[in-house]
């Protein structure tokens, strides 16, 4: 018996069967909607506050701020109420209904405003002045560092060391990153492959980032290839994945299959693994499933 915390990663990996035919490629999804809070984002947000903590940077009394597009956003409200700590969350008004309910119920407050840019402003100013304290996921080595020591760990242990391929949407960079630096280091040759929108498109969960806002984790040479994907493209493939695999999850999962379907079509054989970062119940007041 253990506490909610200890259910966090261990997610399932999930072929991929109705795609393509080649069977020596095999095609893998990683299951992060099923860790507590809903996404991925749960492994970064509980290595970043509990580290936080133990290095005594931030203790019950303080109060936390964080920009966020949403899942980050969930994760943190809900370890941030596990550990009894004051968090605000500021997020784009253009995010789903579900996603600042959830961020609510699990006692967060919720601060809207325009754009992602102008969140992250807000947070660094209200940080600025020493009033509270900003985990900042964007320059924060615990983020990738959560998926050093878990996520890459499990896709080695669960492809028996057979995975060729890693893909992966970049947002904060924080998964990439980390699954990068684990699993180059176990075989070299793997090939990294990280997805940003096309300059036109906007997927939640993807971006491509201005210059002035690019993460400071993130560092180019450890993706050996960026696929742009196209709005549409990440909208079909999200819809065709629920419909033929039963995988619910949402867009920026769909923009991961739609490059990993890309690196396949150009294999003879490989083991290829993207992550399903989220969970396709808190998209459903947009159009997506529409």
């Amino acid at each position: 018996m253990g506490s909610l915390i200890d259910t966090i990663g261990n997610t399932p990996l999930v072929e991929i069967r109705s795609f393509h035919s080649n069977p020596k490629v095999k095609i893998f999804a990683k299951m992060e909607g099923n860790n507590p809070a809903g996404s991925v984002k749960d492994r970064a947000a509980l290595n970043m506050i509990r580290s936080a903590l133990e290095r005594g940077e931030i203790t019950k009394n303080s109060k936390l701020i964080e920009a966020t597009s949403g899942n980050t956003g969930i994760a943190l409200a809900m370890i941030a109420g596990l550990y009894g700590l004051d968090l605000e969350l500021v997020m784009p008004s253009t995010s789903t209904r579900e996603r600042t309910l959830t961020m609510e119920a699990y006692g967060a407050k919720v601060t809207l405003l325009e754009s992602m840019e102008t969140c992250r402003d807000y947070a660094e100013e209200k940080a600025a002045t020493g009033a509270y304290f900003i985990l900042n996921q964007f320059a924060n080595a615990d983020n990738y560092k959560a998926h050093i020591k878990t996520t890459g760990p499990e896709i080695w242990r669960d492809t028996d060391g057979t995975i060729t391929h890693f893909v992966s949407a970049m947002g904060t960079t924080g998964t990439i990153m980390g699954c990068s630096m684990f699993l180059k280091d176990k075989n070299p040759a793997i090939q990294i492959i990280g997805c940003q929108p096309t300059e036109e498109s906007s997927i939640p969960g993807i971006r491509r980032w201005p210059e002035a806002y690019l993460p400071k984790i993130f560092d180019a040479s450890r993706v050996d290839r960026v696929i742009d994907i196209a709005q549409t493209d990440a909208t079909q493939r999200t819809r065709e994945l629920v419909q033929r695999e039963g995988v619910f999850a949402g867009m920026s999962t769909g923009g991961a299959f739609h490059a990993a379907l890309t690196v396949a079509n150009e294999l003879e054989e490989g083991v290829i693994v993207f992550i399903a970062c989220d969970r396709g119940d808190r998209y459903l007041s947009a159009d997506l499933f529409g």
